[in-house]
């Protein structure tokens, strides 16, 4: 099969519209490896933006069950449909096994859950990973009734809604994304994972008869981050840095707000390296703006190490690697004058510094360990 040549932003921004635009879907897979896929896009910028990328699919899977995580609970007293078939192979592998992994009736972040269960994880993951391969990553790329036509994403000649874990293995456990689709995915990040959100909205909406228009925060217990949920890390964050906004340095009380400093909407990292603590002018200010590069190093600066033991001591994930990557990967592939927060009502625009993470190491070798 030839290559296609290096993929144009615009041009691939086209195909994925029309992926929304094929009518109802069975279920939300396709939504949520495209979502996937964005958010491995920004963490995966290659040096050289026409580069091919290899996705390994148990990290895919990891995403994909990290996306449905939240929404497997019970909204309203039910368990929401993901699917018009009876059953919903990934949402209600990933609600086993959050019920098998909870501790106390207290809900526990993934990578925690992954951490001190493994086998089950891995077993999970297995399950997800061969569904992805026969279902949307199969028919992504194919309009409604099979057709298959041009591919311009991955490779997808090998794959069938029939072949088993062997075909998988036997083609490298991977997909790869062909030249420049890595790179324009992630320009389009930014753009196209709201739209993909609203569709999933949208999707669940119509398969649940007892949701109407006026049900409260539907996206908000999709997508949403929980402020309850934070109320550990803001805890952490004041006894180990003080009470005062990361931003501005104003005194905060204990009511304050805890922020992303990669903005939740361009990347979900939950992690306390990602977490600080800041005024409520701040927070609103900066909203879903990406902030200016010092902020991220000061974020950073606070130290692997001691970050992780704060984690530790509220059970918490750390994801430092996932910070580091995500940043790099979201401003190497933001247009050139877009903007960026700087402070309170103070906005500056993007310019090109390929060093400024370059003293920051990650470490790959666990697919599964985001931290």
């Amino acid at each position: 099969m030839s290559i296609p040549s290096p993929a144009d932003p615009l041009t691939l921004g086209q195909h994925l519209v029309s992926v929304l635009d094929t009518g109802a879907r069975v279920a939300t897979y396709k939504l949520a490896v495209l979502v996937a896929l964005l958010e491995f896009s920004v963490e995966n910028v290659p040096d050289y933006h026409s580069s091919a990328v290899d996705v390994d699919l148990d990290d895919l899977a990891a995403r994909v069950v990290g996306l449905y995580w939240r929404q497997v609970r019970d909204f309203d007293g039910h368990y929401l449909r993901q699917s018009t078939q009876a059953r919903a192979t990934i949402p209600d592998a990933v609600r086993e096994f959050a019920r098998a992994t909870a501790t106390a009736g207290r809900e526990t972040p993934l990578d925690i859950a992954s951490r001190r269960n493994p086998d089950l994880f891995r077993e999970m993951i297995k399950k997800v990973k061969l569904v992805l391969a026969t279902q949307p990553l199969y028919r992504l790329q194919r309009v409604p009734g099979g057709y298959a036509g041009e591919s311009f994403l991955y490779d997808d000649s090998w794959m069938s809604a029939k072949m088993g874990m062997t075909t998988v293995l036997a083609h490298g456990n991977r997909i790869t994304l062909y030249p420049g689709v890595c790179f324009a995915l992630a320009r389009l990040s930014a753009l196209l994972k709201p739209a993909l959100m609203l569709a999933w909205v949208d999707d669940v909406r119509r398969k649940n008869s007892f949701l109407d228009e006026d049900v409260p925060d539907l996206e908000g217990h999709l997508f949403g981050n929980s402020r309850i949920a934070l109320i550990r890390p803001r805890a952490a964050l004041i006894q180990a840095f003080g009470p005062s906004c990361f931003y501005c340095s104003t005194r905060v009380g204990p009511e304050a707000h805890v922020d992303h400093v990669l903005p939740w909407s361009r990347v979900g990292i939950d992690g306390l390296a990602n977490l600080v603590l800041a005024c409520p002018s701040c927070n609103t200010s900066k909203s879903q703006l990406l902030p200016a590069r010092p902020h991220v190093l000061r974020a950073l600066d606070r130290g692997r190490d001691s970050i992780t033991e704060l984690a530790a001591t509220i059970d918490w994930p750390v994801q430092f690697d996932r910070v580091v990557t995500s940043a790099r990967g979201l401003y190497a592939s933001q247009p050139v004058g877009s903007p960026i927060w700087l402070g309170r009502n103070k906005i500056t625009d993007l310019r090109v510094d390929f060093s400024w993470l370059q003293g920051y190491h990650i470490d790959l070798s666990n697919n599964f360990d985001h931290q």
